[in-house]
């Protein structure tokens, strides 16, 4: 672990609005506490970092690797139509990458899910499958929580 990894803090909006699933070598991963979508979230462990360009090559590279497998588990996960992948940090400075399975059902489909519906928060039984289908289908090194934010 590097000194930026030390020194790195969620930030609070994120904190407030996700549920910590673990970490791969690079990023955090979340879930976006908001059952109308699967919706996970990426989140470089490394202070300071707003832009994918304030990754080394090497952690582009690695990000880019934790995105795609993310996004494969979730569409093959979820039977996604599509991936919506999006880095926008307009709201939340810190770099993070949004991935949301889509279905034409959806609530907010085909538009954005941004804004359109009132979040509907997990509950403890759901947001347990999701943690065990999630980690028994990822083959990357990665450090899984036994969630304590988990309530």
């Amino acid at each position: 672990m590097d000194e930026l990894e030390l020194e790195f803090e969620l930030d609070t909006r994120l904190a407030n609005d996700c549920i910590v699933m673990g970490d791969f070598p690079l990023c955090r991963l979340l879930l976006m506490n908001d059952s109308n979508y699967p919706w996970f979230i990426l989140v470089p462990r490394r202070v300071g970092a707003t832009e994918i360009y304030h990754l080394s090559k090497e952690e582009q590279y690695q990000l880019i690797d934790e995105s795609s497998m993310v996004a494969e588990i979730m569409a093959d996960s979820f039977s996604a139509r599509k991936m919506n992948i999006a880095n926008l940090g307009n709201m939340v400075p810190q770099l993070h990458i949004h991935h949301v399975a889509r279905h034409e059902g959806d609530l907010a489909w085909p538009g954005p899910v941004w804004g359109k519906h009132p979040a509907v928060p997990y509950t403890q039984e759901k947001i347990d499958k999701i943690h065990s289908r999630i980690k028994s289908m990822i083959t990357q090194e990665v450090s899984f929580v036994l969630n304590e934010n988990m309530s």
